[in-house]
């Protein structure tokens, strides 16, 4: 049985994580602890479905109201809470899916602590890949990815020797804007961004898909989690996303992972792994998916996949650097302060400017992502 500590319980992950729970019941799943950044209404909610024993709140302010609210259950606040809810002694199973930099000490905290951990946070790998894996396997613990993408590679790549291994394929819908020619694109709304044609995500990462800086992140992550080089990982868009990753073996052979687009199910693959438990989706249909189609994506019209290339081919800090920027651009575009083009286009002035330099704790990380956030907004 896993006894779950789940870093994000209030976001899209966490609350697809806790419906899993849910599904399967206290015999596979049981509820330890949870954390969120500020969104009591619905930490409390949960708290009183699922009885953690632990809670804690990012922000200190929410984490006294909650309290209130829950005298029975301890709440505890700001990073220090944070890193008890990824270390609490009870759970053996951390869920790392708090967004941006604050879910990276955390995240480190509970290897350190030898905790498994499923990772849906992309800061992780992105701004700390080396720093982290390093810690990963000094420590021996189990670090499976939560984005169907990545769960799918690392499910064809079960048991297969790295030699044997030509490329990473990681697939991609394309976004709402596959299709839109570059005037297009100059007009589009935050509306139309946030229309994503496959999956109901946040929305920064819904923004992410339309510009598909997700898979230039994917990618990132792919490389730190699997070794692979970056020339043997591709992206290609399928905009059907029931393939949702592939691994081209040196044979020419294939494995492919499919299934409907849904992230239930690469959920409850990372937390009940390495055991495959009945899945809540009715039974894949191959009749109404009849076609699939793939095709290279444009890089010219969507520049953010060719800066993630260039930030892990120059390394060091630019990946983090890249990172957090990007973040802020994306959320000034929700607030409708730049045009969705400026996302791009800004980030790559802003990362043209900086001087790369060496990642080699988790202070060097928090020092970079805080200097990008900064330029960005003084831009």
């Amino acid at each position: 049985m896993k006894k779950l500590a789940i870093l994000g319980s209030t976001g899209s992950i966490g609350k697809n994580c806790l419906a899993v729970a849910r599904y399967l019941g206290e015999d596979a799943l049981q509820i330890f602890a949870l954390a969120a950044k500020s969104n009591i209404d619905l930490l409390e909610q949960q708290a009183k479905e699922f009885h953690p024993q632990l809670i804690a709140v990012y922000d200190a302010d929410q984490a006294l109201l909650l309290q209130k609210k829950l005298p029975h259950i301890p709440v505890l606040s700001g990073l220090e809470g944070l890193e008890a809810v990824a270390t609490y002694q009870e759970a053996n199973f951390v869920v790392s899916a708090m967004s941006g930099a604050v879910g990276l000490a955390p995240t480190l905290a509970a290897i350190q602590a030898k905790k498994d951990i499923g990772f849906a946070n992309k800061e992780v790998l992105v701004a700390g890949g080396e720093l982290v894996m390093s810690l990963v396997k000094k420590h021996g613990i189990e670090f499976i990815p939560i984005d169907s993408e990545l769960t799918a590679i690392f499910q064809c790549l079960k048991q297969e020797p790295t030699k044997a291994v030509h490329r990473l394929l990681i697939t991609a819908s394309g976004g709402p804007f596959r299709n839109y020619t570059e005037e297009q694109l100059a007009t589009v709304s935050v509306e139309q961004a946030l229309n994503h044609p496959n999956y109901r995500m946040g929305p920064k990462v819904t923004i992410d898909s339309s510009t598909l800086m997700n898979k230039g992140l994917e990618m990132i992550e792919a490389h730190w989690l699997f070794g692979m080089p970056l020339e043997n990982i591709e992206v290609i868009v399928h905009p059907q996303q029931i393939i949702h990753g592939m691994v081209e073996f040196v044979d020419n052979s294939i494995l492919a992972h499919l299934c409907d687009p849904d992230m239930l199910v690469p959920i409850q693959y990372a937390l009940t792994y390495p055991d495959r438990l009945p899945g809540s989706l009715a039974p894949f249909d191959f009749l109404k998916h009849g076609t699939l189609q793939f095709s290279l994506p444009d890089r010219q019209k969507f520049r953010c996949l060719n800066l993630a290339y260039e930030a892990i081919r120059q390394g060091g800090s630019l990946p983090c650097y890249m990172n957090a920027a990007n973040e802020v651009l994306v959320h000034q575009f929700l607030n409708k302060k730049i045009p969705w083009n400026n996302i791009a286009r800004t980030l790559e002035t802003l990362m043209s400017a900086h001087p790369t330099r060496a990642l080699n704790s988790l202070d060097d990380i928090l020092a970079v992502d805080k200097m990008a956030r900064e330029e960005t907004l003084a831009f």
